[in-house]
């Protein structure tokens, strides 16, 4: 692989480059104005062109702009054709494609597969305004604009595909991107250093076609193609499997071996010549060259993953080629992979290196506009809404949640912005921000307390192939230490004319907890009433599936929370998220969460379904019924996973027990596993017998009081008494015990009712 170089190191500096354009142009006219006749290069993305470090094609357009490039942006055309790509002319170096911010299936689909009312990346919010599999139809049309054009794909649906996959809409193994795309190259994750390196070379005038060595790159090689002669291939193509088992000698045997006997060369009957004696000088090494031997032969070997033709068809080949895949994720000892379709190979390259903090600060202070393209008038983009008064600090996670996809995408070792580069951020929004008002919104990233956050040794992290680095515990080894956070939010709220620094992000407790202090700061300051967190599930058994922290460590954070809202006199309450139907998830355990709950009396209101998304290893079990945490093969433990729409939905209703909707569903669930005893109208029962119509009433044919006991679909216990009836003393909820397994209310301390907040609109890539 090549060896990296500073991401700004042949940029000029800021007073003798030329000037930056107000807004990248989107129409021939804004290039004339610019004085430009041709773009060296045109990106086409599925979302509205909003000039923000937080879009990534503005992210992208304004690097190579930085480099002296010329760029140019087609947003959301009409893709029934190719003449809208031909808007800007020909690109003198290549067209980028991206879907967007999001997976284009995800962006348009529900959890259950329904197409959703609006798109949150599209001016009003307007639906439909990009196809499904963007970036291949959009490959698709550039090519057909411009032939001889070459096309580079990239973006987070583009990273989540680049190896054979599960795709949850189609309910089928899809093959890669590249080979449906017809790309020449396909840039994953975060793509800055390639892609300006790309960039250099193609403008120097190499071909696309030679360009192999870059990391963060996969494209598609003639079957068996290796770099040279000296690589090495590593087969993973199939799960172990035992050899032949020789026996063994018997060490009181009196005849002598014929060794002869079992030679193969033998088996003809002839004679074998003595082989010659060959003579090699024996080389005493160093300990550090041997080492650097080694090295060079781990760099120079690819990892050979189980054909698409034998993973579409095969649910546990599947499972082991999602393991191996990865575990070749850390940048630091990371083999490229390579996975044959049909007679081609798809070749990747090892992860992106990640950036330092100074190249992360020349990324996000760039001449950004940080607002929509002017060509969208007064409409509203929901997606610029919600950002446009926060700063995000850092990337990457190395939480590892096997239904999270940020990992596989951003990577593991966290990227941190240096605190002069995100005060100055907030004082541009502060200055330049339409609509400010003195709050920053959030502060934060994927999760909002891994700034700065590292291995405490380098050699450990580079050699290290841990899947998650706070699961099941917190590694010995990784730095917990919130000090700079809680540093730079005590500047951040400093700043003349800020008011208040929300933070809105995910937060990680279990990592939280570890400084007390960071959580006294956080809830003094940095709460507006409500904190969003996610536990996810009550259950090990899930949680397990999901490498999540038990629910102790949620009790935990509670607890501290709870004690510094009173200390700072603030009534302050978390919101907790929870998934439904997650692969590992039984209905006892859905039921023990709800018992949860009901126990502390939340009553939730968004609510989130499994979603499949491509290359997640939570989409390994759901698709495979294997576990990828672990070794995988034929015997190997099953997942037991919700498929059909009724267990989902069963298993999303008893997230919200409370709603009136779901208790039909609710009741026949719960008799069928033998729970009957918790439908009736007291405190201990999760569901009433009696069903809510549209005016708050007793739905038809449900009047009539219940003549045998609870359990049965079609009897019901009696109604709600009248406002004219007396009412006894509500009985204590008690969870009833489990007859199938015992309930997770005997591990958790009882503590006051406290009345549940209203929950707030979920975020996606929470963790």
């Amino acid at each position: 692989m090549n060896s990296p170089i500073n991401l700004f190191a042949t940029v000029p500096k800021r007073s003798s480059r030329a000037s930056a354009a107000p807004f990248l142009p989107m129409s021939r006219a804004e290039m004339a104005d610019l004085g430009w006749d041709q773009c060296d290069v045109i990106l086409v993305t599925g979302d509205a062109y909003i000039d923000h470090p937080s879009f990534g094609m503005a992210l992208v357009g304004r690097l190579l702009e930085a480099q002296g490039y010329r760029v140019g942006i087609i947003s959301q055309p009409d893709w029934l054709s190719a003449e809208p790509f031909r808007a800007l002319g020909k690109p003198r170096l290549y067209f980028g494609i991206t879907a967007g911010n999001m997976d284009s299936m995800v962006n348009r689909y529900t959890a259950d597969r329904k197409i959703r009312s609006d798109d949150a990346y599209t001016p009003n919010g307007e639906p439909n305004k990009r196809p499904d599999r963007t970036v291949t139809v959009y490959a698709q049309r550039a090519r057909e604009a411009f032939p001889d054009v070459p096309v580079i794909i990239g973006s987070i649906e583009a990273s989540l595909r680049r190896i054979a996959h599960y795709d949850y809409w189609s309910d089928k193994v899809r093959r890669s991107v590249l080979p449906d795309s017809k790309a020449d190259l396909l840039l994953f994750g975060n793509a800055e250093r390639a892609l300006v390196d790309l960039t250099h070379r193609m403008a120097a005038g190499e071909s696309i076609k030679d360009i192999r060595d870059l990391r963060g790159t996969a494209f598609m090689a003639p079957g068996g193609w290796l770099p040279g002669p000296d690589w090495g291939v590593h087969n993973s193509s199939r799960v172990d499997v035992p050899g032949k088992v020789d026996p063994l000698p018997d060490p009181y045997a009196m005849a002598q071996e014929d060794k002869a006997a079992c030679a193969t060369e033998n088996a003809s009957g002839i004679a074998s010549t003595p082989p010659l004696e060959v003579i090699k000088p024996i080389r005493i090494m160093t300990r550090e060259e041997r080492q650097a031997m080694l090295r060079e032969q781990h760099n120079k070997t690819v990892v050979r993953l189980p054909s698409y033709d034998v993973v579409k068809d095969d649910p546990v080949m599947y499972a082991h080629a999602s393991r191996v895949f990865h575990l070749e994720s850390n940048p630091g000892n990371a083999r490229a992979i390579v996975q044959a379709h049909g007679e081609r190979d798809v070749w990747i390259n090892p992860p992106p290196l990640p950036l330092a903090m100074d190249e992360m600060d020349g990324v996000y202070d760039m001449n950004y506009a940080r607002a929509p393209h002017p060509s969208y008038g007064k409409a509203k983009i929901p997606a610029w809404d919600m950002i446009r008064f926060s700063v995000n600090i850092m990337r990457g996670c190395f939480g590892g949640c096997t239904f999270c996809s940020i990992t596989e995408h951003e990577g593991r070792i966290i990227q941190s912005r240096s605190e002069p580069s995100i005060l100055r951020e907030i004082e541009h929004i502060r200055d330049k921000t339409k609509g400010f008002t003195g709050t920053i919104s959030d502060m934060g990233g994927p999760t909002a307390n891994m700034y700065r956050l590292a291995c405490k040794d380098k050699a450990i992290e580079v050699s290290c192939r841990r899947l998650s680095c706070v699961y099941p515990t917190i590694c010995v080894n990784l730095g917990t230490d919130h000090s700079k956070l809680i540093s730079l939010y005590r500047k951040a709220r400093a700043i003349p004319g800020i008011k208040k620094v929300l933070i809105s992000s995910g937060l990680r407790y279990d990592l939280a907890v570890r400084s007390p202090e960071y959580v006294k700061e956080l809830v003094t300051h940095h709460v507006g009433g409500l904190l969003k967190i996610a536990p996810e599930h009550t259950e090990e058994g899930t949680l397990s599936k999901m490498m999540k922290p038990g629910i102790g460590a949620y009790d935990e954070f509670k607890e501290m929370f709870d004690r510094f809202s009173l200390e700072a006199g603030k009534k302050q309450y978390l919101i907790p998220y929870f998934i439904a139907a997650h692969p590992g998830t039984t209905d006892e355990d859905m039921l023990n969460l709800a018992l949860w709950l009901k126990k502390n009396n939340f009553k939730l209101d968004q609510v989130q379904t499994f979603m499949p998304t491509p290359m997640a290893m939570a989409t390994t079990m759901y698709h495979s019924r294997k576990n990828p945490l672990h070794k995988v093969t034929a015997d190997s433990e099953v997942v037991e996973t919700a498929k059909s729409g009724k267990v989902r939905r069963a298993h999303k209703a008893f997230l919200r027990y409370q709603d009136p909707a779901n208790w039909p569903i609710l009741r026949e669930t719960l008799v069928k596993m033998g729970r009957g005893d918790l439908i009736g109208n007291g405190d201990r029962h999760l569901v009433p017998s009696w069903q809510a119509s549209e005016d708050g009433g007793l739905a038809a044919g449900e009047r009539k009081r219940q003549t045998s006991g609870a359990g049965t679909l079609d009897k019901f216990a009696a109604a709600p008494k009248r406002k004219t009836e007396r009412a006894s003393a509500p009985t204590p909820f008690i969870a009833p015990e489990s007859k199938v397994r015992a309930s997770i209310l005997s591990t958790i301390k009882t503590r006051h009712k406290v009345a549940a907040a209203p929950a707030a609109k979920a975020r996606p890539g929470r963790k």
